[in-house]
């Protein structure tokens, strides 16, 4: 399963802007336990040339992802991108539009403290635990008041714009995470404020902050008042502050779709890729000897019989008649096989036999295809059930679905009429999402981007995906769609149907 969210553990609103009195500044104020978080910059609004500002802190266990790490739940470093999510809480307040806001590392420990007042910023720490803008705990100042954070690298301060205002962020701090799982930073987790040039303008005297104020002599002169996420205490499960890491897991074995070269399809086309499965006493382990190293293929024609590899290897399209496959993940090998179109085959299956030096590890069967010579465009339609679907599922549930696709045109002729299910088709690119039936809330959304981290696998036996309940709220309904990438208009088309389940709490 691609996805794993990884939910803040701790949060807190620190600020510099006035109490209602328009004469103490709510510097001392923290708002730990608040349901919400707020970013903001008030311009003038005390005397002219004043500023207020709100920051948001937030920190995250990457204890539980180093773990994941180390157990090759998430892949290793440059195989998996960690996003920052946190989700528009609607306000009755104005709502700014068109700022940006910024991601930056903490640079020292800070408290989370246990305040809640974000209208008059009552709740002051007065030496109890907590930050707020001038301490980062009850026995540490900031370096630098308002949060210290870092700014020697542009990979550990990253910047998300904000067009009306009502966005979520969603965005990418692979290099500030990696940064904590490598130790190159400590974890002091992020700070999301608004760039400099929206942060208002104010100068002092001596060019320096002076006191509560910061000092920011390419600030704005208008307002950007107020930008509200949910925080961690959110009664809403979806809507908390996490850690998504991304990645994907694709398997595209060609096994069942094995296509002869063809001087009609270009190069890429007249590739199949295939997979080894080493599988031992029913887990996934390495060949001792190869380990993840290389892995040797060649394709050869059957016996008379059908029944075992047979001759010669075949003449593959490199010229030569055995392929060098290589390391996917623990136990699982591949390699990508064209047959030379002066190759004739004259006997089917096809046999493709993966060895290392004189040793032979596995020897699996091929019935190759030939490239349609039709004029007919692939249907766009489709007709789709998950064949292993149950109605519910436990919350620490992980489970394997499997597709069955076919044309919604299909017309039985007199000979396949007798076919009480007609043979399935394997979607080469495909994706799914996952919402709650309730309100129709996009829990997991289409991953099609360069992660792919919803895309669907594929096999001898058709498309399948693995999915992990954990991500899902106990006691809703939820369903399955899918989306299928046209060659033809080069999109992504969602396919009608849905599949619902339910998942409830597991007992353990």
């Amino acid at each position: 399963m691609p996805v794993l969210r990884y939910t803040a553990s701790a949060d807190t609103t620190i600020v510099n802007a006035f109490q209602p009195n328009l004469t103490t500044r709510g510097t001392g104020a923290n708002a730990g336990e608040a349901d919400v978080m707020e970013v903001f910059s008030i311009y003038g609004r005390q005397a002219s040339g004043s500023q207020e500002l709100s920051r948001i802190l937030l920190k995250f266990p990457t204890t539980s992802i180093a773990a994941d790490r180390t157990a090759s739940t998430i892949p290793a470093s440059g195989s998996v991108s960690f996003y920052l999510r946190v989700f528009n809480a609607p306000t009755s307040k104005t709502v700014p539009t068109d700022f940006k806001l910024v991601v930056a590392a903490v640079s020292q420990s800070w408290q989370e403290g246990i305040g809640l007042d974000l209208e008059g910023y009552a709740d002051l720490t007065r030496g109890n635990t907590g930050a707020n803008w001038m301490s980062a705990s009850d026995t540490a100042a900031w370096s630098v008041v308002g949060g210290s954070y870092l700014t020697s690298s542009a990979d550990l301060f990253k910047e998300q714009t904000f067009a009306n205002g009502l966005e979520d962020m969603d965005l990418d701090i692979t290099p500030i995470v990696e940064s904590w799982l490598d130790s190159t930073q400590e974890n002091y987790g992020v700070e999301i404020l608004l760039s400099q040039s929206y942060e208002a303008y104010y100068s002092s005297s001596t060019g320096q902050n002076t006191g509560s104020i910061i000092n920011n002599l390419s600030g704005a002169t208008t307002s950007y008042y107020t930008k509200r996420f949910f925080a961690r205490g959110s009664q809403y499960f979806f809507k908390r502050p996490t850690i998504e890491a991304r990645w994907s897991d694709v398997t595209r074995d060609d096994r069942g779709e094995f296509y002869l070269s063809s001087s009609r399809a270009p190069a890429a086309d007249n590739l199949n890729t295939l997979y080894f499965y080493n599988i031992i006493r029913g887990k996934l382990v390495n060949l001792p000897v190869i380990g993840t190293g290389s892995i040797y293929v060649s394709l050869y024609s059957g016996s008379s019989d059908n029944s075992t590899p047979d001759g010669t290897a075949m003449l593959l399209y490199n010229g030569s008649t055995a392929l060098t496959g290589g390391y996917v993940s623990t136990g699982i090998y591949s390699c990508s096989v064209g047959i030379t179109s002066s190759t004739t085959i004259t006997v089917s299956p096809m046999y493709d036999v993966w060895f290392s030096s004189s040793t032979e590890y596995f020897t699996g069967s091929i019935l190759p295809k030939t490239i349609d010579t039709g004029m007919t465009l692939l249907s766009e339609r489709y007709i789709i059930d998950i064949t292993n679907l149950k109605n519910s599922y436990h919350s620490l549930e992980t489970s394997r679905f499997n597709l069955y696709v076919r044309n919604k045109n299909w017309n039985p002729n007199v000979y396949t009429v007798v076919q009480a299910t007609p043979e399935g088709l394997t979607i080469q690119s495909a994706s799914y999402r996952v919402y709650r039936v309730s309100d129709g809330l996009n829990v997991v959304g289409y991953g099609t981007g360069s992660d792919l981290y919803t895309g669907l696998s594929h096999d001898v036996s058709g498309n399948y995906f693995n999915f992990d309940m954990k991500l899902l709220e106990p006691g809703y309904t939820y369903a399955f769609k899918f989306a299928f990438y046209d060659e033809q208009i080069k999109s992504w088309e969602e396919q009608v149907d849905s599949f619902k389940f339910r998942v409830e709490k597991s007992n353990q």
